[in-house]
């Protein structure tokens, strides 16, 4: 058996991937296997990777084909590949597209399910999955299914394991003419980066219908909103936005505003303070699932029933419709997606990651993932700040821990994660920091106004009204504040460009996109070039230390490692990692 002892990979029968981090083709490995394999554990010396059919269905969209992946492994793996694997890539990769849906040109009602493989239909026409939705055959190669069901049918035939090429087309939607500026409303220049460029124009597919639909993957701070903007000059027309909150849905329109010749008229705000329906209009998730008082979910009851803001997807003809941060998408707005299919849909995110694992779900309604880039690709082009992530851990009192030990297996994380002795890890790394731009992130509201109150710093949560917001956000920005405390309202889509230190107090578990969208906070490039810190305190020998591990899964495979500290190496360690780097 060959063996190759300084190769990086060792490439299992089910489908594991085992990647040693001392290597010196460490980095290579892992960003080959990041196109088309999911991180599954990062401790210290050996990584696990799975390669899925959904992440190769998602590598085979974005173009990658079976012979490169294959290559990459051979190349970089210490043993022979597994004969299984070689051959599940190839199939997974050949299963993308084998089923293609059209239009049907005599009946606006149905939709053409086709392939050249006439058994391969005769089994989708059997599958469980699928059989309730086809209407009739049309021949060796060619089913009819219901125009009105074309979500549901590309949601049944994933789970069938055929992802079909969906080349229906879309409506175009009312016309919105306009233009992306030369330069800003401040009079200082503005240019499309190259790669925001290009996935504007991956999505977009000239027109054609192989486009349109599909989901842009880059790290928070580096240009999402403009990647946005692109695929809006690209169509022309009518577009809703959808945000995670109120703030960002505000930052939208500023930017639009500031980088677009649309005008204030154009643009409406529809959450819970405004209802405005104008060409651009942009809305929260929250508003959009907000369910008439009384009501219940029920599949048998229609949606727009359920939740009257629903309605908006059918009063503005629109021709796109932008999905922000859309591993956060709700349930019931999948269920509205999967009938708006005729709509070009573009998802923007740092992560396909989510935690009620519905990656499928965003795969077939909104669409493949069309492009990426890996953060540190563009942190080494200077597009996004470089940042060093630590994990400091912390013992407990003699008192705490008794209190730990003693609580309910439920109850435990909330215990380790208001460790009182991380107020003191807090008081230095605030000292040691002194200055900068600093947030302190975290997760029970409780542990976060004491921290407000002990140093004296203003506090963003969920009751801090918008305005209020808004404001403390903007002195941020002006350095008026230097500091602030925010709970996970600021997790996603806020702007604030000289952030360069996020210390991370307590978490939301072990949810890795929450951990993504925190280091985002800090990522945008500084003024003067200065680095990003990031600082996760949690409990030594705890659920708290566990779930922290499993939070710092995706940004591994993004290339951060963590540097481990113990409390009493703070600050004294920190200067010296800090120093050599």
């Amino acid at each position: 058996m060959d063996y190759r002892i300084d190769a990086p990979l060792i490439v299992q029968g089910d489908r594991t991937v085992l990647l040693e981090v001392n290597s010196p083709d460490y980095e290579a490995a892992r960003d080959h296997l990041a196109r088309f394999a999911e991180l599954e554990k990062s401790p210290e010396y050996i990584h696990t990777y799975r390669i899925s059919a959904l992440s190769l269905w998602n590598a085979a969209a974005a173009g990658l084909d079976a012979q490169e992946i294959i290559e990459g492994l051979e190349n970089l793996a210490k043993y022979p590949l597994p004969d299984n694997v070689v051959f599940e890539i190839r199939d997974a990769i050949g299963r993308y597209g084998r089923v293609r849906l059209t239009q049907d040109p005599f009946d606006a009602t149905r939709l053409r399910l086709t392939s050249d493989e006439s058994i391969l239909l005769v089994e989708l026409e059997r599958n469980r999955y699928l059989k309730g939705y086809v209407l009739d055959r049309l021949g060796p190669h060619t089913l009819q299914v219901p125009a009105s069901r074309r979500g549901h049918v590309k949601q049944a035939l994933v789970k069938a394991g055929f992802p079909a090429e969906d080349l229906v087309g879309y409506l175009v939607g009312a016309a919105m003419p306009f233009q992306l500026r030369a330069s800003t409303l401040g009079d200082e220049p503005f240019t499309i980066r190259g790669y925001q460029r290009d996935a504007a124009d991956v999505f977009w597919a000239n027109g054609s219908d192989a486009g349109g639909a599909g989901v842009i993957v880059l790290p928070c701070g580096a240009g999402k909103t403009i990647v946005g903007m692109a695929a809006m000059e690209k169509t022309q027309t009518n577009t809703l936005i959808l945000t995670p909150s109120t703030v960002a849905a505000r930052q939208w329109r500023e930017e639009l505003l500031d980088k677009t010749s649309l005008t204030p008229d154009m643009i409406g705000e529809y959450t819970g303070e405004r209802k405005e329906i104008r060409p651009v209009t942009v809305t929260t998730y929250q508003i959009l699932t907000h369910r008439r008082r009384g009501t219940k979910a029920d599949g048998n009851v229609p949606l727009e029933e359920q939740y009257p803001h629903f309605a908006l997807f059918s009063e503005g003809d629109w021709g796109l419709i932008i999905y922000d941060e859309v591993h956060l998408l709700p349930a019931p707005v999948f269920r509205i997606t999967a009938e708006l299919q005729a709509r070009r849909r573009l998802g923007l995110t740092a992560t396909l990651v989510r935690e009620d694992e519905r990656e499928e779900d965003v795969f077939s309604l909104i669409g493949p993932k069309k492009y990426d880039v890996p953060w540190h690709d563009l942190e080494r082009q200077g597009w996004i700040a470089p940042a060093v992530c630590y994990e400091i851990r912390v013992e407990m009192t003699d008192a705490e821990r008794m209190d730990y030990i003693m609580a309910e297996q439920r109850q435990k994380y909330r215990v380790a994660a208001d460790n009182s002795l991380k107020l003191g890890i807090l008081d230095r790394l605030l000292t040691y920091h002194k200055g900068d731009r600093v947030l302190i992130i975290g997760m029970y509201l409780e542990q976060l106004e004491k921290i407000a109150q002990r140093y004296g710093y203003p506090i963003i949560t969920g009751k801090t009204r918008i305005a209020e917001r808004e404001e403390l956000y903007e002195q941020f920005r002006t350095g008026v504040i230097s500091t602030l405390v925010v709970s996970k309202v600021a997790n996603f889509s806020i702007d604030l460009p000289d952030a360069s230190v996020a210390i991370q107090i307590s978490g939301t578990f072990g949810s890795r996109q929450e951990e993504a969208q925190r280091l985002g906070r800090i990522l945008r490039p500084k003024s003067d070039g200065r680095q990003a810190y990031f600082y996760s305190i949690v409990t030594k020998e705890t659920v708290d230390q566990d779930f922290s591990a499993n939070r710092q899964r995706f940004l591994t495979e993004q290339g951060y490692r963590y540097l481990i500290l113990y409390g009493d190496e703070v600050p004294g360690a920190l200067a010296h990692t800090q120093e050599r780097a």
